[in-house]
């Protein structure tokens, strides 16, 4: 079990609070159609600011978009890595298939076993951390208010700059 870090605690329940009243006050408020999407007519991309291999398919918003609630999916081969980096903005993300884990901090540091589908993480916006799959493919649902953005810690990590 990791320690809790209760300023980080603090501050992730702070963005939280703020992410919940901008969804409920002014997106969602606004929003009069519906929109259903199924896993098989998913439109998966290639993201170049993750490794190579990942994909993601966004289900609701823009994330180049200051204030729009953004949802997408990113789907990771087995046996993959994302390297330590921060976002700009909170994320809360649920494990829909597969297994994988996150962790928090500069540095890989690989410990515990592998989420299983349904597990939830969140943190707040500037918050080192990195995950790594499995054996298997795993697919992880990721909402948070954009814009959205990756920086990542080790600068020769980022595959944009490859």
């Amino acid at each position: 079990m990791r320690p809790i870090n209760r300023r980080s605690t603090l501050a992730f329940c702070t963005t939280v609070a703020a992410v919940l009243t901008v969804c409920g006050g002014s997106a969602f408020g606004q929003h009069t159609g519906v929109t259903l999407l199924r896993p098989d007519k998913l439109a998966w991309q290639d993201d170049p600011g993750l490794p190579k291999g990942a994909q993601i398919a966004i289900l609701l918003g823009d994330p180049t978009k200051a204030g729009d609630v953004v949802v997408l999916r990113a789907k990771f081969p087995a046996n993959y890595q994302v390297p330590p980096h921060t976002h700009p903005h909170a994320e809360a993300v649920t494990l829909i298939s597969g297994s994988i884990d996150f962790g928090v901090g500069e540095k890989v540091e690989k410990t515990g076993d592998l989420i299983k589908p349904g597990a939830f993480f969140a943190q707040p916006a500037n918050h080192a951390h990195y995950g790594w799959t499995g054996d298997q493919e795993a697919i992880i649902e990721v909402h948070f208010v954009g814009p959205g953005g990756i920086t990542y810690i080790n600068p020769a990590d980022d595959p944009r700059k490859k």
